[in-house]
């Protein structure tokens, strides 16, 4: 039988078996039906579907995704048998699972200049950071809980650092103006209007634009890379380190004297990149990784301050974030269309193991799913997030509430994403199962 006799036998039917993770009432009875070859994910779906309204009258329709063999089907189901080789003889088994997507788009949240650092780490809150200089706590969409004022210029990154107590967080935000600061933020019952609060400590070294910072799994330590070339490590206690002294400044406002205000040096410096340090993360304890406009990714031991990796990669890097199997990936992006994803642990590591190109410009964030070993997103200034599935080379779903440019985005709460960019607006996708 040729492949054109194939494709025509295959197309009138195929014996499958749906088969699910799921709880009920999403399982379907597993006894195998005959269904068209040539239905798509959305034909699937809507058999699904029918599948479970039999046995649940009251089932409002929803969008599933499908696997063979582990891989998600982005064709017609006697395509994806004929490109895997895979026999339509026998009952095949196919797993559905619901589709990444959001459900929902929340009320946006205004900012005075364009959004460039967003955090969603802590489920009680959002972070983000601001052109205007100001970085901002939400609470919910659209509202403001705490405005962090004192940079003297655009702010370009924003870390939550660790949870200092129950009703406290310390936050670090970085800036165009070449300091960091940290502060604490009280997440106490919502208030009816936003608090001003200064930063608790003002660190000073690097000699160009802050571009990127972040904490250490512990939280005691932050750390930032920059356009001076350089990775600056530092302290984040209130009271430094004997050998590293701090100069505490008070000033009077209305003849009352306020809070202290510490300024810090740095702990240590790592040295290597030529051109600026775009992006930082500390996943572990004892290493950090950065990417660079030098068109590398670096793995740094912190003790030794050495770097231990250097992946080149051709291309000028924006963004950077680790994780997937065993916290191990690496997923970096930069000045083309493509989101990258190393594996630093196999022998020839400078060649990506995955590449995703459904961007049409540079891409501005990454960030995987931290209960997840397969689903990351990707921002652009094309305007678009997208979101992905190592299993497929398509994007899962494409978030486009955006209008403009995006600079940033994360996760948050686990079912969320939440963006910034051009438009000045914090934007929250909501209700995106992740399983």
């Amino acid at each position: 039988m040729d492949g054109e006799d194939f494709g025509e036998e295959m197309s009138r039917r195929v014996q499958v078996r749906f088969v699910t993770k799921l709880n009920p009432p999403l399982k379907v009875p597993a006894a195998s039906i005959a269904i068209p070859a040539n239905l798509t994910r959305l034909g699937l779906s809507t058999v699904v579907n029918n599948l479970i309204q039999s046995g649940n009258p009251d089932w409002n329709q929803e969008p599933f995704d499908f696997l063979i063999d582990g891989e998600l089907i982005r064709m017609s189901l006697e395509q994806f048998l004929l490109a895997k080789g895979i026999s339509a003889e026998k009952i095949l088994e196919i797993e559905y699972i619901r589709a990444v997507a959001p459900r929902k788009e929340e009320d946006a949240s205004e900012h005075e200049d364009w959004v460039s650092a967003v955090d969603g780490s802590n489920a009680r809150f959002i972070l983000t950071g601001c052109y205007d200089g100001l970085g901002r706590v939400w609470d919910a969409p659209g509202s403001c809980s705490h405005i962090l004022g004192g940079h003297s210029d655009a702010i370009t990154s924003v870390s939550v650092v660790n949870q200092e107590g129950a009703e406290s967080v310390c936050v670090a935000t970085a800036s165009k103006d070449r300091t960091l600061r940290l502060w604490k933020v009280h997440t106490e019952a919502s208030l009816n209007s936003s608090v001003t609060i200064r930063a608790f400590k003002i660190l000073r070294g690097h000699k160009a634009s802050v571009q990127s910072v972040s904490a250490s799994s512990a939280g005691d330590m932050i750390c930032s890379g920059s356009w001076d070339c350089t990775i600056n490590l530092w302290n984040t206690k209130e009271l430094a380190a004997d050998d590293n002294p701090v100069t505490v400044k008070k000033r009077k406002v209305n003849n009352q004297v306020e809070e202290s205000q510490m300024e810090e040096e740095a702990v240590s410096t790592l040295v290597g990149h030529t051109q600026c340090v775009s992006s930082v993360i500390w996943p572990q304890p004892e290493t950090i990784y950065s990417t660079s406009w030098d068109h590398s990714v670096r793995r740094w031991d912190v003790e030794t301050g050495k770097d231990m990796l250097n992946i080149f990669c051709g291309k000028v890097l924006n963004c950077l974030d680790i994780g997937g199997e065993a916290s191990a990936l690496i997923a970096a992006g930069g000045s083309d269309p493509v989101l990258r994803i190393w594996d630093p642990r196999k022998p020839a590591s400078s060649a990506p193991i995955f590449q995703f190109s459904s961007h049409a410009s540079w891409i501005s964030a990454c960030k995987w799913h931290d209960k997840s070993w397969f689903h990351l997103l990707s921002a652009s200034y094309d305007g678009k997030i997208m979101l992905w599935d190592l299993r497929t080379a398509w994007p899962l779903a494409v978030i486009d509430s955006h209008k403009d440019k995006v600079f940033c985005a994360d996760w948050w709460r686990g079912d969320c994403v939440v963006s910034g960019g051009m438009d000045s607006k914090l934007r929250i996708s909501s209700e995106i199962p992740i399983q």
